[in-house]
This record gives structure tokens, sequence and C-alpha cells, in this order.
């Protein structure tokens, strides 16, 4: 009987337990609550205020906004909502507010803005789809934004742009009355650090677009208009462009990281020279396969090509030229990164042709002698008959090198095969590790 009662009040003490255990997130502080809600949509944390009488105002608190008028069953109702929130919350502690909606009149856009700029907001994300779509003038002046995202709007001519605190600038897809216009926007913001300026070819009056900046970080730019970059403290710049004559490289950071896309278009002997005086100026390369093939084949009738202070390079092959590998080791002389990729060559889909030999010379290009630490190489189509033997070429000469990544695809016993193979590969640097990622096969399609 007596363990019987000891089980009963144990038994009781785990029911009671549970049930303080039901709702603990309730029993945070209110500002731990709103900061959980911010990480779900607005739509979601207006719905929290019918669990209890505490949650019914807790989501007024939440710090950021994301506001859609595609969430409502009719857009009177998203217009009614917008107004009564900023009507009522005029001491609002929003930091984060983002507006997606389609055919707004304008008077509602600048009162919304003007309600925007004299409160403290600091993201502001705008995303439009309809006529209309003219931004006020107050949005060039608001003391407070540190990011702004604007799509698909319509910008203002501008006299004056005041942005002190803005550090991130995304624009998509916008239209601008002048080139002068996008000018101020960047150069009116003394503290910008990342840029993207997307744009597809539409007629407007900006005809060139100028990045001049002694604080910018990052930039991404696709553009179809002429482009000049003036940014000293640059550390990446990713470019999408229609052509290299109309893109110019003025001032950018010493060990910058440069990433050219010409995917629109077929690279002429011209635009390879632009991009090779470009190259210099970098410490990080990124490029593609048909880039990287033109270069090469540029190059043929001139002098080795070198890129003496590049010392990080991402560089996709197709199976059919690494024979072009040697030579690219012999114009990095103080390469430490190195990352291949090897992918599939649409211009052989259907052809049959032998896979070419990687020819290494019995000289051992410099890098692998004194400065190469890191490897990565990635396969991302099925079946490369010399993987291992290109794998053992870096491992024996590479002298002070650290890591060799492997991401790769061998199924059943090629794949116990291929790292029995691996694992004892002689290795001339004493401190080299092997890291090797064996690839579902399903990433080949």
């Amino acid at each position: 009987m007596v363990d019987r009662k000891k089980k009963i009040k144990i038994c009781d003490k785990v029911k009671v337990s549970h049930k303080e255990e039901e709702d603990r997130i309730s029993q945070l502080p209110e500002h731990l609550i709103s900061e959980i809600l911010d990480h779900l949509s607005t739509k979601d944390a207006v719905r929290t205020s019918v669990l209890s009488t505490r949650w019914r105002y807790l989501w007024q608190s939440v710090p950021g906004l994301d506001l859609s008028s595609y969430e409502f069953s009719k857009f009177d109702a998203f217009v009614s909502f917008v107004e009564r929130f900023f009507n009522s919350h005029r001491e609002s502690w929003i930091r984060k507010l983002r507006l997606s909606y389609c055919s707004l009149g304008r008077s509602y856009l600048e009162s919304w803005i003007d309600a925007v700029t004299t409160r403290r907001i600091q993201h502001l994300k705008i995303d439009y789809d309809g006529y209309d779509k003219k931004i006020p003038l107050s949005l060039y002046t608001c003391e407070t934004l540190v990011h702004l995202r604007l799509c698909y709007v319509t910008m203002c001519s501008a006299k004056f742009v005041s942005l002190p605190c803005l550090k991130f600038m995304h624009l998509e897809n916008n239209e601008y009355p002048n080139e002068t216009t996008l000018q101020k926007l960047i150069s009116g913001s003394p503290a910008l650090e990342h840029l993207t300026i997307t744009r597809a070819p539409i007629y407007d009056d900006a005809n060139v677009v100028q990045v001049r900046s002694h604080t910018l970080k990052t930039a991404y730019i696709c553009e179809f208009a002429e482009v000049v970059i003036d940014a000293p403290l640059l550390q990446s710049l990713k470019a999408t462009v229609s052509s290299t004559t109309n893109f110019h490289i003025v001032n950018l950071g010493s060990s910058a990281k440069l990433d050219f896309d010409l995917s629109y278009m077929r690279c002429s002997s011209s635009m390879i020279h632009d991009i090779l005086t470009y190259i210099p100026l970098v410490r990080e390369l990124v490029i593609s396969n048909g880039i990287r093939k033109e270069i090469f084949q540029y190059s043929k009738s001139g002098p080795l090509l070198q890129f003496r202070d590049l010392s990080r390079l991402n560089v996709e092959f197709s199976k059919f030229d690494l024979e072009t590998l040697p030579t690219l080791l012999e114009s990095c002389p103080k390469l430490e990164s190195l990352v291949m990729k090897l992918v599939r060559d649409e211009s052989m889909r259907g052809k049959k042709k032998t896979e070419p030999k990687v020819m290494f010379s019995t000289t051992v290009p410099q890098c692998l002698v004194s400065s190469l630490k890191f490897v990565e190489w990635r396969r991302s189509i099925a079946g490369y008959e010399r993987e291992l033997e290109l794998v053992r070429y870096f491992l024996k000469n590479s002298k002070i090198l650290e890591k060799f990544r492997v991401d790769t695809y061998y199924a059943g016993k090629a794949k116990c095969a291929f790292l029995q193979e691996l694992l004892t590969m002689p290795r001339c640097s004493s401190v080299c590790e092997l890291h090797c990622s064996l690839i579902p096969k399903n990433i080949f399609g």
C-alpha cells in the first residue's frame, strides 16, 4: 500500500510538471516573445493574438512587419490595416518593414513613406506590381535607414539625397529618370557597404551606372548599360554584363574578388583582352568554363599568361579541356587556394570524343612548390576516367598543401576501390588532410 501511494504521488507530480510545461513560452519576457514572433510572417504573428488575453497585443511589439496585399481577401482591407497600424502606432518601435502591393494609389504610398521616414525604421523593402509606382522624394532623406530594398518601382528625380546610416542597398529592376539620380543614391550614402543593382534592358535615361564609393565592400551589378567602378575598398565584385567594353574598373580593393559572368553572349577577342586587364588587379578570381576556354584560346598566339598576384581561383572545366590546367597553374605562381569544378560541356552533347590526358611537364609549377595550401575538386557530372590520376598529381607534388577536398560520386565496389586508392596515395606534404564527400547519385539527374 505504501508503495502504491508513493507511485500515485509521483504520478501526480509528473502530471503537475507536465501541466506547468505546457505553456512555458508564455512565461518568457515580452521582448523575447516579440523576437520569436519576428521570425514568423506578420500574418502568422497576428494569428497568435487569439491564444490568450496576454497574447492579444503582443504581435504589435514585433520589431518587423511583412505586409502584402496578396495576403488579404480584398485590397481595401490591406489599405485599411496599414492605415490603422500607422495611425495608432505613431511611436512604434518597428525597425523592419516590407510592403508588397499592387496598384496602390500615389497618395497612399506618399503617406506611408512619410510614416516610415518619421519613425526610426532601419530596414525597408518595397515590392511593387502595378501602375503609378513612383517613390516619393521623402525616402531620399531618411536618416535611420540601414537596409533599403526597392523592386520594380519608379524613382523620382533627386536634387538631394542623404541616407547617412544606409549600409545595404538593393535596387532591382527599377526605372530611373536619369543617371544622376542613381549616382546620387550611391554618393548620398556615406556608410554604404553592400550594393546590388540589377536591371533588365529597358529604355530609361540612365545610360551610365557610376558606382563611386569610398566605403563599399561588396557589389553585384547586372547591367546592360555602361558601368564605371571606383571603389578603393571593394572586396568582392560580381558582374553580369552585356559587354566588357561598357565595363570600366577605375579603382577597387587590392585584395578584391572578381566574378565575371558573360553568359548572355559569346566572348570576342576584345572582350577577353578587357577581362585580362582586370585580372592583375584582383587576388581572387571566379571564371566559368566558357570564359576560361576563350582566355586560353586568346593566349595561344602570345606569351604565357601571368597572374602574379592571384591567390584564390575558382574555375570550371569540362573534361575535354582539362588539358589547359597545367598552363593555368604555371600562370599563377602565388596561388594559395584552387577550387576546380568539372561541368558538362553542352557543345559536346551527343558527340563521342576521347577524354584528353592532362599533360603535366616534368617541372612542377611554382605554386605547388611554395604557396598552394588548399585544393578542392568537385565533379558535378557522372564519370571521369582520369580523376584519380589528377588527384594523385596534386598530392604528390604540393609541398605545403594543408587540405585536399574531393566532392565526387562512386557507387558500390567502385566506391570502396576509390576510397582505398585515395587513402594510400603518397602525399608530399606531411600536414595534408584528405576530405572526401560522396555526392548522392541523383545530383547528376
